[in-house]
């Protein structure tokens, strides 16, 4: 067999083979230089995905049946002989043929559309032409980009986005009278156009390209509209439709649908018996579908003729999400409600900026489509039962506290995944049947939830709801050692008496803890501001960063990021971070957060450098916290000429005032002085927004692996209003997230949505708000700038020894390299698994006494004056000793990882990347790959207060 193209559809075809198993040989042959990549996700190339990141799982092209040919396109195909031709010559026989050639980025016909910097968006080449030419025009012409895109459907909008991820300006141009016109209807449009507005993504409706016009230099300049405005553009990307490439069909005489493509019966087989068509060059019924599930079904269906089975192709049920923009929107079925008699049932909220419809039937109770926008929570629960009776009134779904029934079923034979093609009864079944407890266990059995993600919310209601029925727990419990959740832990400590965590495992949990449980009882008392996090009763608690009040970095050394709030320095302390920089030889950059930072400070040279900042007036950043990291802001109407409030002087007040404040997760903020939105404040966890009233404030927004745009909570905001609304949303954060929930995810799962959330904080409706302010007036009046606190204690300066007995000595194992007039470090050597049994001296050395060390907590010695050792002090006074190397990255720094128990055993967990050992025998207990990587173990005996090491 050959199958033409090498995309997602084609992938999914060889899986299925390689699934059935049998005696037959496949070769795939695709035009572009990659291994078929996931292109739903494309955008994410633009925010830092490697190829390999979006590379579709390559463990089918190891099947010794399965060829991958890339980067040589096929340029003839001849029926009569069986066979195709490649660009390069070679000739491939078949007795089966499957087309997956996809389609090509339609442009119409526009003068100027052939000059340099008219671009397509469709392909990973395309994102790396556009990522380069928007550098270089950057870089020519001394400014922003400025970017316009051709079209507004779901592409056009991520293509926008994309340019707004670069650092260009976006104008976006559609010729019909909403955005995603064909997934949404007027209202859904019209509130689309206003959320993406908000991004900065400027909006053209109802008008077309007419020309692009070129500069001086040949390169594109500008576009003119049908209107007759013209606009700027320095970089012009068209995403106006698709083509089916059926070139290969219609030169060998293949039947051609009326729109083009590969004319496929039921089967999804040609005009030629011996060939096949899927995915977008397919045309079945008139039609070439441009997403991704229909082209699976079709792979599975052709999969399943060729094994002799009878299997018919039958088109899923449309949906679309839009992804990457930063709003939300969605839309399935029938949304313009032309199924005769059918009901729009409608729901709009121009204050929260969401729309929502479902369309039914004339009866109300079949579901026949729906669109959302500004919230889709309800687009995975409700796309399922498309076509299907809704077991409830259609506006109990769409009012403000609604939701999806609580009783509501999806049936076997619904399809939850349309991508993959999975249904509610193969997800249930992998629960009952194949005994997978969790949704990443039902994703891998599965592959449900794999390409889009749009369906996970619906997939793991089934997982819990199947696994209650099955009489399986749905634990919400935080670990083994605590059976509730962190919020109601916090409730109970903050109600309670209890203060040190041997206090709060003895009343309300078991054991000694773990790498899960100490950091979040850690971070409750210090939320709750009980004591210093290096005082001895919490020293012990503290995860990675925490341990030593800096960010661990890769070789075991750390950064210094002194607090700047608001971005602001002063020449004087600028000389100062510089001299200690200098005499320190670290390598310093500008951080993200509008500060400074410092790299490769060994754990012995943090206290003097921090003396040193202190002194010149600097505080923490706690940039290694999880509390606020800092306040990003534009200097506003102090200088701009566009601020419209003093932005700057908003951000120092918020960064003064939430400094230190703990918190499930770090959190950011951010304070823009007009709605040009320099600061990015809607990517933040709090974002401030000037109008000329007072304040917008947004919340629940991030960037990282999940970008999400913060939702507007309150409007128009004088300055003590705005504080006292911020103090009332992260006090009530700070009770009720989960542990180490961003306030993105939390904002999305409270209970009612942001209706409910600004019901709470902005309108008290539960009565709370003066306790919320008065816990954090509470951190406000009780702050403590963390190191300067730790440098006036002789005890916490003593932690940041690195070995007790050669507290002179620093990591022997530390290297660097000159790069760009800095140093940087060389990568660590990772070492493999030790030989089994434990290690032994010849003579047993004494290397500290017991009181030097903190019970529960490691510390490092040098056996043999060169060999690093971590040693740990149990509750019990007990000792355990094993290799300070962590085996899995390289570096000296096992001895500042956090002790606990599994089952009752001691454990270890590594403070770099969480893996876990037993602490008496070395066994890695969260093994990697085939590769366990266990630890050295050296024998230990205590002897009238000191410790020996060796025999």
């Amino acid at each position: 067999m050959v199958v033409v193209g090498a995309g997602m559809v084609a992938h999914r075809f060889a899986e299925q083979m390689v699934a059935r198993g049998g005696g037959w040989q496949l070769t795939v042959v695709g035009d572009e230089p990659y291994a078929p990549y996931d292109r739903v996700h494309l955008s994410d190339a633009i925010t830092g995905a490697s190829v390999e990141d979006l590379t579709l799982d390559p463990s089918v092209w190891d099947d010794e049946r399965v060829e991958l040919v890339t980067g040589d396109a096929v340029a003839t195909l001849d029926r009569d002989a069986q066979t195709v031709t490649t660009r390069s010559g070679r000739v491939v026989a078949y007795d089966d043929l499957v087309l997956a050639t996809g389609s090509w980025p339609w442009v119409p016909r526009t003068d100027g559309a052939d000059l340099p910097g008219v671009l397509a968006y469709r392909t990973l080449d395309d994102i790396n032409a556009i990522t380069g030419w928007v550098a270089r025009r950057r870089a020519e012409l001394g400014r922003p980009v400025r970017g316009v895109v051709v079209g507004g459907g779901v592409l056009g909008l991520e293509a926008a986005a994309a340019l707004q991820n670069l650092g260009a300006s976006a104008t976006v141009v559609e010729f019909a009278d909403r955005l995603m016109a064909v997934q949404l209807d007027a209202g859904g449009g019209e509130a689309l156009r206003v959320l993406v507005r908000d991004t900065g993504i400027d909006v053209r409706t109802t008008t077309a390209a007419s020309r692009v016009l070129a500069g001086p230099d040949g390169t594109v300049a500008s576009l003119e509209l049908s209107t007759g405005e013209v606009l700027d553009a320095d970089v012009v990307v068209f995403s106006t439709g698709i083509r089916p490439r059926d070139r290969l069909a219609r030169e060998s005489g293949l039947g051609i649908g009326e729109r083009g493509g590969v004319l496929v019966g039921p089967t999804c087989r040609s005009s030629d018996p011996r060939v096949w068509a899927i995915g977008e060059c397919a045309s079945h019924d008139g039609e070439c579908a441009g997403l991704v599930a229909p082209g699976n079904t079709m792979a599975d269906v052709v999969v399943d003729q060729l094994f002799g089975g009878t299997t018919t192709y039958v088109r899923p049920a449309d949906g679309t999400k839009l992804k990457g923009v930063g709003v939300e929107a969605a839309s399935f079925g029938d949304v313009l409600a032309l199924t005769p008699g059918a009901l729009e049932v409608t729901f709009a909220d121009p204050v929260a900026r969401t729309y929502r419809k479902l369309v039914v039937s004339d009866d109300a109770r079949t579901l026949l489509g729906g669109v959302f926008v500004g919230d889709i929570a309800l687009y995975s629960s409700l796309r399922p039962l498309l076509g299907r009776a809704l077991g409830a009134d259609p506006s109990a779904f769409l009012a403000p506290e609604g939701g999806a029934p609580a009783t509501l079923e999806v049936p076997d034979d619904v399809v939850v995944c349309s991508c993959a093609n999975v249904t509610a009864g193969t997800i249930r079944g992998a629960v009952t049947e194949h005994g997978c407890r969790s949704v990443g266990e039902v994703k891998t059995c599965t592959r449900a939830g794999t390409v889009c993600g749009s369906c996970v919310p619906m997939v793991t209601t089934i997982v819990n709801r199947s696994l209650e029925q099955a009489g399986v727990a749905v634990s919400n419990a935080m670990c083994e050692h605590f059976a509730m959740p962190r919020a109601e832990l916090f409730a109970l400590v903050r109600a309670g008496a209890e203060r040190t965590f041997s206090e709060i495992v003895a009343a309300h949990g078991t054991g000694r803890g773990c790498a899960i449980c100490r950091p979040v009882v850690a971070s409750i008392l210090s939320s709750l501001g009980v004591g210093h996090v290096l005082q001895p009763d919490q020293a012990a608690l503290q995860d990675t960063n925490d341990h030593l009040l800096a960010n661990l970095q890769k070789d075991g050394t750390y950064s210094v990021v002194p607090r700047m709030p608001g971005g602001e320095v002063t020449p004087d302390k600028l000389l100062a971070f510089a001299q200690v920089a200098a005499d320190f030889g670290l390598f310093t950059r500008v951080t993200g957060a509008q500060r400074l930072g410092m790299f490769g400070a060994r754990q012995d040279q943090l206290p003097e450098i921090w003396r040193r900042l202190v002194e010149a007036g600097f505080e923490s950043g706690q940039a290694y916290g999880k509390s606020l990291r800092a306040v990003k802001t534009c200097v506003g109407s102090t200088w701009c000429r566009f601020g419209v409030q003093d932005s700057s002087s908003m951000a120092v007040r918020l960064e003064l005032r939430y400094r230190g404040l703990r918190s499930p997760h770090k959190f950011k903020v951010g304070v823009s002085g007009c709605a040009r939105e320099c600061a990015e404040a809607r990517g933040k966890d709090v974002g401030v927004i000037a109008t000329a009233q007072g304040w917008n404030v947004y919340v629940g927004g991030n960037g990282g692996f999940t970008p999400r745009h913060a939702e507007l909570l309150a409007e128009d905001l004088d300055d003590d209003t705005l504080v006292r609304v911020i103090d009332r949303f992260l006090a009530l954060y700070i009770r009720s997230a989960d542990r180490l929930q961003r306030t993105a995810p939390w904002v999305a799962a409270y209970p009612g949505g942001m209706a409910a959330l600004r019901a709470v904080v902005v309108e008290d409706r539960d009565g709370v708000a003066a306790e919320l302010e008065a816990e954090i007036e509470r951190h406000v009046a009780g702050y403590v700038d963390e190191w300067r606190a730790t440098l006036d204690d002789p005890a916490k300066v003593a932690q940041f020894t690195p070995y007790l007995n050669a507290p002179e000595r620093t990591d022997p194992d530390l290297a660097y390299v000159p790069r760009r007039g800095q140093r940087v470090p060389l990568p660590l050597e990772v070492v493999a698994a030790p030989p089994e049994g434990r290690a032994t001296t010849a003579v047993a050395e004494r290397v500290c006494t017991l009181d030097a060390l903190t019970p529960e907590r490691g510390a490092g010695v040098l056996l043999g004056g060169s060999v690093p050792v971590a040693v740990f002090r149990l509750a019990d006074d007990r000792v355990l000793a094993v290799q300070q190397r962590d085996p899995f990255s390289g570096a000296n720094v096992l001895s500042r990882g956090i002790v606990g128990d599994r089952g009752g055993r001691p454990t270890l967990t590594s403070p770099m990347h969480k893996q876990v050992w037993d602490l008496e025998t070395g066994q890695c207990l969260d093994p990697v790959g085939k590769d366990p990587r266990d630890l050295r173990v050296y024998r230990v005996t205590v002897d009238g207060g000191d410790v020996l090491l060796g025999s």
